[in-house]
């Protein structure tokens, strides 16, 4: 996978079975050999998960520190914000 940089094996998974089970959100996928997650961001290869986007930013903002869940932080502050390509809603 080195020649694709943004393939990398992902984080937060486990095998169970035949499977894997992709721990990144709350819909826990169970995703088999060659098949991808309902995102479409991880998939299965050879029996590990690797995530498809690694580094691929489709977003960023700075943010008022008050939109985010930090508690600790000056009020009035800027939070940056960075978003991959994804989608965890089931939209029409």
């Amino acid at each position: 996978m080195s020649e694709k940089p943004w393939i990398r094996v992902a984080r937060f998974w486990e095998k169970s079975g035949e499977e894997v089970v992709c721990r990144l959100c709350e819909r826990r996928c169970r995703i088999s050999e060659g098949r991808s997650g309902f995102c479409k961001t991880r998939a299965v290869i050879g029996g590990k998960l690797y995530t498809l986007v690694y580094g691929n930013i489709s977003s960023i903002s700075a943010n008022p520190i008050e939109k985010k869940p930090f508690f600790h932080y000056w009020p009035g502050s800027y939070s940056l914000t960075i978003g991959t390509w994804s989608c965890n809603f089931t939209c029409p």
